[in-house]
């Protein structure tokens, strides 16, 4: 039966599917279109024998990865998080974060979160949504470049999109910072690793600034350069 199920998601059409079906599952919770994607990716790679490089992971990790995540994720904290997201904010309203109010100013919370993040986040995301959605949509569309530009530009939305539940500046801003990042794979197809660490160490920073209580800063100084 598991040989058969393989088989049938294994079909190229599938990963369409289960773009749809996760959405809609999420209108009862929104974990649950996330773990329905990634049981389905995991499955796939489970059975295929943990052949990682059909969902990107084609390069070993190294330093110069994991630098390479560093300075994507700067890069995007800087264009997207202090030039536009504030100014998103001012037009669209500010973006909410109460899932994770929490961890102001307790690290006892901060701290589970952070692991959590680097798991289900960093890892977790960038491989269903990177590793299985855009590449296997991509090869589906023909695995051209355009194939692989359109799956980027569609990946971005929809990740954008997942994350209605911050609202309508949460969808926006996530929606540009995955752009980069997809736009990122676009150019790196074999080495999802790069992602995983960029997108970890972006929301490193984030978190570490709401913990601080420091991440409205950017807010108040654009809405301070708007008055004056």
């Amino acid at each position: 039966m598991k040989n058969n199920l393989y088989k049938f998601l294994s079909k190229p059409y599938i990963v369409i599917l289960v773009m749809i079906i996760a959405p809609i599952l999420s209108i009862a919770d929104r974990n649950f279109g996330y773990f329905f994607g990634l049981f389905i990716a995991l499955f796939l790679l489970w059975k295929s024998g943990w052949n990682w490089a059909k969902f990107g992971f084609g390069k070993k990790i190294s330093l110069g990865t994991i630098s390479k995540g560093l300075l994507l994720a700067i890069f995007i904290f800087l264009i997207v998080d202090i030039c536009i997201q504030p100014f998103i904010e001012i037009y669209f309203g500010q973006i909410d974060l109460s899932s994770i109010e929490e961890i102001r100013g307790d690290f006892a919370s901060f701290l589970p979160l952070f692991l959590i993040m680097w798991v289900f986040a960093a890892f977790g995301e960038e491989f269903l949504f990177g590793g299985y959605y855009m590449k296997h949509l991509a090869e589906l569309f023909g695995d051209s470049n355009k194939a692989w530009l359109i799956s980027a530009i569609v990946l971005s939305v929809y990740f954008g999109v997942s994350h209605n539940y911050q609202g309508t500046s949460g969808m926006i801003a996530v929606g540009l910072a995955s752009t980069i990042f997809f736009f990122t794979f676009y150019k790196n197809r074999t080495n999802l690793a790069l992602l995983v660490f960029a997108h970890g160490f972006y929301d490193t920073i984030g978190l570490t600034l709401i913990y601080l209580e420091k991440d409205r800063i950017f807010y108040e100084w654009a809405l301070n350069l708007i008055k004056n």
